[in-house]
């Protein structure tokens, strides 16, 4: 069966046909429902799957800056109150797998519903909204080249987004498909950008760094800490670094790829 909950009753069966409707504020619906339910305990379940990420890193061993490495910093080198907010593309992923933050809501994604760009605006959303809180915006150079102008907004509120951009020189997530599934037959994801990041970010008024290790970004990032405006930290990773597990076009949890 089909229950469609919407505070629009215009919507009702619009797309789906469905077989119960509730017209109402989805908050108001799960509060009820949540009453009539048992408490479930998945505690086991959590624990279980926290045991694949011991084991699955996958990241370039020889590289001088890992994106794990990268999101592991800044976890370690902010509180647990901080925002974090990404783009579209492998950092995403990436920042799903590693981050260390314990509220849900300090998580800003916009999961497979989003598209390239998505994040600056968040994080100025995030920002502006909670400017007691510090705000983290992971990026690629894909995604930020599609929103980069809102630096200008950022700067003229004085906002202290760091922005930490995972430069690879292509476009990543697809990058990686072509490279796994279309014989390395790479179309239109090395666009072959020159972008000079620290001198763009002056230019817009911000801060701007580049780092090629992860001493040089940790000491970046402690910079940017002390910043009262928006602050770029772009970090020189390798083209090759890859997000895994993943599942190819059409497959299912058993064709998982892990290496």
């Amino acid at each position: 069966a089909i229950v469609h909950v919407d505070i629009d009753e215009s919507e009702i069966n619009k797309n789906v046909v469905i077989n119960f409707d509730v017209v109402a504020d989805i908050k108001d619906f799960l509060k009820a429902i949540l009453e009539k339910l048992d408490q479930q305990d998945h505690s086991d379940w959590i624990e279980h799957l926290k045991q694949y990420k011991k084991f699955i890193d996958v990241s370039v061993q020889e590289a001088t800056i890992r994106p794990r490495d990268i999101i592991e910093a800044t976890c370690d080198l902010t509180d647990k109150e901080t925002i974090y907010v990404t783009d579209v593309g492998q950092h995403q992923m990436w920042a799903a797998q590693y981050l260390k933050h314990e509220k849900a809501e300090n998580f800003l994604t916009s999961g497979g519903l989003g598209t390239m760009g998505y994040g600056y605006g968040a994080a100025i959303g995030a920002q502006a909204g909670n400017p007691e809180k510090r705000v983290i915006h992971f990026t690629g150079d894909g995604s930020f080249h599609m929103n980069l102008n809102e630096a200008c907004t950022a700067v003229s509120n004085e906002l202290p987004i760091i922005t930490i951009i995972f430069d690879n020189k292509v476009l990543g997530m697809v990058y990686q498909w072509q490279t796994v599934f279309y014989n390395k037959h790479y179309s239109q994801t090395i666009p072959g950008r020159k972008t000079d990041y620290v001198q763009l970010a002056k230019g817009f008024g911000a801060k701007g760094f580049e780092v090629n290790t992860l001493e040089e970004f940790k000491n970046a990032f402690q910079q940017a800490l002390k910043e009262k405006g928006p602050v770029w930290i772009a970090c020189n990773i390798a083209k090759e670094e890859r997000v895994l597990p993943m599942i190819p076009n059409g497959g299912t949890i058993d064709d998982m790829i892990i290496k």
